[in-house]
């Protein structure tokens, strides 16, 4: 019995799978990663959004949890604080965070590349395993 969940892995890569829909599937995250349109576009949106948070108002949530808690270090934020004034405002950060984004985007597109480049191997690899397994244990059974 354990011999045969120990295999369950090896077994569910050799499956067949219908090939054309995952082909397409992998080929069509491979192309979008590696799209420098796409790239830019998840850049542009980080930095974006991060340059829109550290431009938010944290002086009223301060002021709140001032009243709860007079011995807090919240009574010590202006009330015209933003998320950038608490974390050490740096106006490059949000442009950091995008190059960031960008540089993980392409690395991520090249990783998703090799491993489609690897994956019939991969697939040819596994059914070998399962094949030897069930041979193995065929032979442990006579």
């Amino acid at each position: 019995m354990r011999l045969t969940i120990a295999a369950l892995p090896l077994l569910a890569l050799a499956a067949p799978l219908p090939a054309t829909a995952a082909d397409r599937e992998v080929a069509g995250a491979v192309a979008t990663l590696n799209d420098p349109a796409t790239q830019e576009r998840m850049a542009d949106t980080v930095t974006a959004l991060v340059a829109a948070l550290m431009q938010m108002p944290v002086g009223p949530l301060a002021d709140a949890v001032a009243r709860i808690d007079p011995a807090s270090r919240a009574a010590d934020i202006p009330p015209d604080a933003t998320v950038g004034d608490i974390a050490g405002h740096d106006p490059a950060y949000a442009e950091r965070m995008g190059a960031d984004v960008r540089a993980g985007t392409r690395m991520a597109g090249q990783a998703a590349s090799a491993l489609a480049a690897y994956a019939p191997v991969l697939k040819d690899m596994a059914r070998d395993l399962a094949a030897q397994w069930e041979r193995e244990r065929a032979a442990a059974r006579r």
